[in-house]
């Protein structure tokens, strides 16, 4: 890994970055060590020619949106971790909304309120980005990212661009094609429908008030830290086996909703896993059901 180089080039291209970046800074959960170097890019252009100097220089990379379903390890992210926070235009055409991957899901669902479009109403309130709502199918509500999307912009590790059709992004409970591909989502465009701005606008204040009386939204975490297990509820699990307000270190299941783990004193990445792994644990051992966390690991 010619690292120097790398950064060097990096700076010559008047590419925006800053070393030894504490990923706490960067992850809903507020836990995580420091990436060897954080670049935000701003339009495909810089981040064709970030792709095309890391691999010239052997340089590892690790795209990230808003962080809001990563856990970064304590010891933090080894080469570079590119930021897609700052490529976050949204506009409206017809019934379309067409927006960069970084913007976040709630001032894309607002535009669209903006604009009488009715279809996004379930997103409101899901923290992260467009592109990671798509990268995992977010979804809430008995919406689901799947049912709203038309097509994506994509560009791969060696700086090629291409678009992808809704039908090719094989969109599932909680996964996507991105999962098993290299193609960095770029672009989004949603296919809406006209509504009542009134009505539109009414629903989602309804959904948030939902999350805020629900969900430990006043202390960091991942969101939900289990998927669903067929034929059950992770957190209704997760009570039934008395681990409402366990703690490891700084970290806790969630005395409001079973199916969180929050940050709730400076917890490390290894209170998170420790705590995750306890839970898989005694669920499993009680009732025979594996969870699978939906929190993405990385790191050393």
């Amino acid at each position: 890994m010619q690292f120097d180089l790398f950064i060097e080039s990096i700076r010559k291209e008047k590419i925006k970055y800053s070393e030894n970046e504490p990923m706490r800074n960067h992850t809903s959960f507020k836990i995580g060590g420091n990436a060897d170097v954080l670049i935000r890019v701003k339009n495909t252009e810089e981040l064709t020619r970030t792709l095309v100097l890391s691999k010239k220089y052997g340089v590892p990379s690790f795209v990230i949106g808003r962080g809001s379903n990563l856990l970064v390890s304590d010891g933090g992210i080894e080469g570079a971790v590119i930021s897609l926070c700052d490529m976050d235009g949204i506009e409206a055409d017809g019934e379309r909304i067409i927006c960069g991957a970084g913007a976040s899901l709630s001032s894309v669902c607002r535009a669209a309120c903006e604009n009488s479009l009715t279809g996004l109403e379930f997103a409101f309130g899901i923290p992260g980005s467009v592109g990671g709502a798509l990268y995992m199918n977010a979804g809430a509500y008995g919406g689901e990212m799947s049912y709203v999307v038309e097509s994506a912009e994509y560009i791969d590790f060696d700086g090629n661009t291409g678009k992808i059709a809704n039908a090719e992004m094989r969109l599932g409970y909680r996964t996507s094609v991105f999962m098993t591909c290299e193609k960095i989502i770029t672009k989004v465009i949603f296919n809406l429908k006209k509504g009542d701005k009134k009505a539109i606008s009414e629903r989602m204040n309804e959904l948030i008030e939902r999350r805020k009386q629900k969900q430990p939204l006043e202390f960091p975490s991942a969101g939900s830290t289990f998927k669903r297990p067929e034929g059950y509820f992770a957190g209704a699990l997760i009570e039934k086996n008395g681990l409402k307000g366990a703690k490891i270190g700084g970290a806790m299941v969630s005395e409001k909703h079973a199916g969180f783990i929050i940050n709730y004193d400076n917890a490390s990445c290894k209170d998170v896993k420790c705590l995750i792994k306890q839970v898989q644990d005694k669920v499993y051992e009680n009732d025979g059901v594996m969870l699978s966390p939906e929190v993405i690991f990385k790191g050393r």
